[in-house]
């Protein structure tokens, strides 16, 4: 799919990542990125700092398969769940800082919702009301 120069919107859990590259309009659907099933098995760490954080897990992968995706976008909204340490979405900005330079500039916002209380509907409407507040 051709997604050039588009305004894009990903949502991004720990589970899977949906991206918007139709655009917002009701109905349009997403694709999904689903993350490699190590990443949904809660770990106990005996270290209280958490060094180590991605290594083995798949997390890399994972955020790798969306920036590939997202790549071509003009301008992104990424939407997430979780605080802190538990953000998938925080772990993937930081990623694309890392990695990707050149789509994390791209990044227009980052929402933090709960997305799983959030219908794909509402996720769109949400995106349309964004959109509408920062005319471009």
């Amino acid at each position: 799919m051709d997604i050039s120069e588009k305004f894009v919107v990903v949502t991004i859990t720990k589970r899977e990542a949906r991206v918007w590259a139709t655009g917002t309009a009701k109905g349009s659907a997403p694709e999904k990125i689903f993350a490699p099933s190590s990443l949904n098995e809660h770990h106990h760490r005996n270290d209280p700092e958490g060094h180590g954080r991605g290594e083995g897990t798949g997390e890399p992968a994972y955020f790798g398969n969306i920036a590939k995706a997202i790549a071509g976008a003009s301008e992104l909204l990424l939407i997430g769940h979780g605080h802190g340490k538990s953000s998938a979405m925080l772990h993937f900005v930081q990623y694309l800082e890392r990695n990707h330079a050149d789509i994390a500039k791209k990044v227009v916002d980052a929402l933090d919702e709960n997305l799983e209380a959030m219908t794909e509907t509402q996720i769109l409407a949400m995106a349309r009301d964004w959109f509408a507040a920062h005319p471009r």
